[in-house]
């Protein structure tokens, strides 16, 4: 009789089939050896920025697809005007040609962080349990999320609410090295991030945040033609604000979706349907860090963006919909509307800036026919 079988079966993991992993880089990928035994099994989409005729090494044992400026510019014909040339912003490239319906991406300068009991820490999974719980964007819980394991709803939350909303977003913090900007860079250049916060929360309803892209997962059959990073870098008069720039209209968008408000004239209102809830948290998983950008490189990218942020933020707090926009496409064409008429007296980039998300939602439908029926129907 022979005895039990000596190869290993790895498990599989959450939502194999359902998750693409998205990396921007200019560089060979060695960075996914440490990932190895929470990656492997994922489906990667690897958007190389710079030099087309560079050869990117990739570890041996991925599953991946590779593409390069000449394969957008292949892919997408003139609408590739509105994909980032020599910045991180060109990952939203691989968000639009995924066929999956969640999203992870990660910067290669980011490695697997330790909890405090030093085990190595699953980032990916933990995006994927945040996705699959529910938000509670209405009201806030004093204990975070109640749908982890050893928490709950406190006492005084209403019990209509506790059901809660799908999750749009979830977004992932980072050990070491912080994600400040470059003046904070400048004055506290040795300052690294050593707190490790056991907590994911759901950011209220109405409040907007800096999202960072370098640690982010979605669900992109909701929120997907949202994401968007923007025009940075090559070209451009401001670079390192793509990813808030997305973070500033999906939260938006999700807040826009989530109840429907009455208005007296009918004409229009802050919320467009009211069977369609989302939520974005923040706060775990943490990733390790391991690269501090040059603030000078940073401020100079940067600077533009520090005054103009001053009058974007009061822009996204105070627009309003038409009651006609009942899809993210919709809003989104709606909101580049918005942006050219009243962020484009700011800068003419603002004027720029709107007609590629327009590109952009065009582009996102070509390639995703079906995209626009779904969110109509999520």
């Amino acid at each position: 009789m022979s005895g039990p079988s000596s190869v290993s079966v790895k498990p599989t993991p959450l939502l194999k089939d359902e998750l693409d992993i998205v990396i921007p880089t200019i560089r060979n990928l060695d960075f996914l050896e440490m990932w190895r035994p929470f990656f492997e099994q994922y489906h990667l989409i690897i958007v190389q920025d710079g030099d087309p005729t560079k050869t990117i090494h990739v570890p041996e044992g991925f599953d991946y697809e590779l593409y390069n400026r000449n394969d957008i510019n292949r892919i997408l014909g003139p609408k590739a005007s509105c994909i980032s040339f020599k910045d991180s912003a060109c990952r939203c490239f691989g968000y639009m040609v995924s066929k999956k319906k969640y999203i992870y991406t990660i910067d290669d300068d980011c490695f697997v962080a330790k909890d405090p009991s030093g085990k190595d820490i699953n980032a990916l999974e933990q995006h994927i349990k945040n996705l699959l719980s529910p938000s509670t964007p209405f009201f806030f819980n004093t204990l975070y999320d109640p749908y982890r394991e050893g928490a709950d709803f406190v006492r005084g939350y209403p019990f209509s609410l506790r059901e809660g909303v799908p999750t749009a977003v979830s977004h992932g913090l980072w050990l070491n090295i912080p994600d400040y900007d470059a003046p904070t860079q400048l004055v506290k250049p040795r300052e690294r991030n050593s707190r490790y916060v056991d907590a994911v929360l759901t950011i209220p309803k109405g409040t907007l945040f800096p999202m960072c892209g370098m640690n982010l997962g979605f669900d992109r059959e909701l929120i997907g033609p949202a994401m968007y990073f923007g025009l940075m870098g090559d070209g451009q008069p401001i670079g390192r604000y793509d990813d808030m720039w997305a973070g500033w209209c999906i939260k938006f968008v999700t807040d826009l979706l989530l109840i429907s408000l009455n208005n007296t004239d009918g004409s229009t209102h802050k919320v467009i349907c009211d069977h369609m809830g989302w939520g974005v948290k923040t706060g775990l998983p943490y990733i390790w860090h391991s690269k501090a950008s040059n603030p000078f490189v940073n401020l100079k990218k940067e600077y533009k963006g520090i005054y103009w942020q001053e009058e974007i933020i009061p822009f996204f707090q105070q627009i309003v919909m038409p009651k006609e926009c009942t899809t993210v496409q919709a809003c989104y064409i709606e909101l580049s509307k918005q942006v050219q008429e009243k962020l484009g007296k700011i800068d003419p980039y603002f004027t720029k800036l709107a007609e590629a998300m327009v590109t952009w939602i065009e582009a996102w439908d070509e390639l995703n026919p079906k995209a626009e029926v779904a969110a109509a129907k999520a």
